[in-house]
């Protein structure tokens, strides 16, 4: 297979523009398919990003040659694949500004907040409460997240209250669908033990000010947790400079394969926090009455581990530092307000969130007068247009906006401003499709 790596982004370091995108475009052969006679225009990545061969040859290259159980065998393979599987938690510890022994690998970003709170869950327990009091929760507690929050991001804290006694609050958004920091000021309190919240929203790509949260939560003694799935793969991210406690990220979103995500922690909060999944390769010495465990993170890697996946993982985290972080987030910026810019010059379609012209992600979600989502998007892709529709796993934040669902696009490193345009074309005819009036 061609690599093209070396070629498409020897420029490193230098503004990405229309003929760089266009080189690195060659990286990725999905995005040559046609789509009823139309070339694809990706516009999904905020749901899952597309793979530059560098990544799919990693995986391969593994299988074809390092492929065995790591951290049990002494066989030379056995020492390949877990030189391999460290040495991809290092380069994507270090992309995020954490230690090797802060990231635990995870399935997905789901799983790594769900590890979180079911972790928090065993501390309650007379089993841990001497030893991780500090995540022990109960009634009295409050456990505090936004109205911005992806499912991922609420019901695991959901749950956990249920389990434990604690109280839910949730930090309410403005109109204009960013959060409402004066009311967090007064909902995050002395009975705040946990404030969970998203750093860019999937939904209208306003960016939370982590400090700003960060502050609040240290100011009671609060543990923080941060879904960093938007941002991580967009813009450069130092989590320990950040002052998040905790914070989760998945492997799809940011060139990676799918089923590796990583769940990032403080190391001294880490080595407190009880284990969630128990079973091989995450124990020191096992009796019939009891075990116990290894020091993180290999404590919440319990079973056969995301080897692969690991791998090319840590060839994405490659791939966006050679274009550079702070390129790949001023092209996302500026097709963020290329798109919010040309949404607002169409009739009879609300964009959601910041205006034009408001610090924003690469993505944006409307809601077209008269016409479902799903219309919406069936007519998008008839010309090879790829967004996405629903409610995007945030169905409170679409009800506090007024809406049900919304059509949304998400751009990426590969994506063009042509491809923004294409798409701004195809949304205005939408309404004029399907006989909408314009008055209305």
């Amino acid at each position: 297979m061609t690599h093209h790596l070396e070629e498409s982004t020897a420029r490193a370091g230098g503004p990405l523009d229309d003929a760089r995108v266009r080189e690195i475009i060659r990286d990725f052969p999905v995005l040559g398919q046609e789509v009823e006679g139309h070339p694809i225009t990706y516009l999904d990545t905020g749901a899952t990003s597309q793979n530059p061969v560098q990544v799919l040859d990693a995986e391969r290259d593994y299988y074809l040659h390092r492929n065995s159980a790591v951290h049990r065998g002494a066989h030379t393979l056995a020492v390949h694949a877990t030189d391999a599987f460290e040495a991809a938690r290092r380069a994507v510890a270090g992309f995020v500004g954490a230690g090797e022994d802060e990231l635990v690998w995870t399935s997905n970003a789901t799983e790594a907040l769900n590890l979180l709170a079911y972790s928090f869950s065993n501390a309650s327990t007379d089993r841990w409460r001497e030893s991780a009091g500090r995540f022990a929760l109960g009634p009295g507690d409050e456990i505090v997240t936004t109205e911005l929050e992806h499912h991922a991001n609420l019901i695991p804290w959901q749950e956990l209250a249920a389990r434990t006694g604690a109280s839910l609050r949730h930090v309410p958004v403005t109109a204009e669908g960013e959060l409402d920091y004066a009311a967090a000021a007064d909902v995050v309190g002395p009975r705040t033990r946990v404030l969970a919240f998203t750093h860019v929203s999937n939904v209208t790509g306003a960016i939370t000010d982590v400090a700003r949260m960060v502050e609040l939560a240290r100011g009671v003694g609060a543990l923080t947790v941060l879904d960093a799935c938007q941002s991580v793969p967009h813009f450069p991210v130092d989590l320990p400079a950040l002052g998040v406690d905790f914070a989760a990220f998945s492997g799809h979103k940011m060139l990676g394969p799918t089923g590796i995500g990583a769940l990032y922690g403080r190391r001294e909060l880490l080595a407190e926090l009880p284990p969630f999944l128990t079973g091989g390769s995450m124990i020191t010495r096992v009796t019939m009455e009891e075990a116990e465990y290894l020091a993180p993170p290999t404590r919440f890697e319990a079973g056969t581990q995301r080897v692969s996946q690991a791998v090319g993982l840590a060839a994405a985290v490659d791939y966006l530092s050679r274009i550079g972080m702070e390129n790949v987030h001023a092209w996302e910026a500026e097709l963020g307000q290329r798109l919010a810019e040309g949404i607002q010059r169409i009739d009879g379609v609300r964009l959601l969130g910041p205006a034009a012209g408001r610090e924003r992600a690469g993505l944006v979600s409307v809601h077209v007068d008269g016409v479902h989502p799903h219309d919406v998007g069936q007519i998008l892709d008839t010309q090879g247009i790829a967004v996405r529709v629903g409610h995007h796993c945030a169905q409170p934040l679409h009800r506090a906006l007024g809406v049900t669902a919304s059509t949304r696009a998400s751009a990426y490193i590969y994506n063009t401003t042509d491809d923004v345009d294409r798409f701004l074309e195809a949304l205005a005819g939408v309404r004029g499709f399907f006989g909408v009036d314009r008055t209305r």
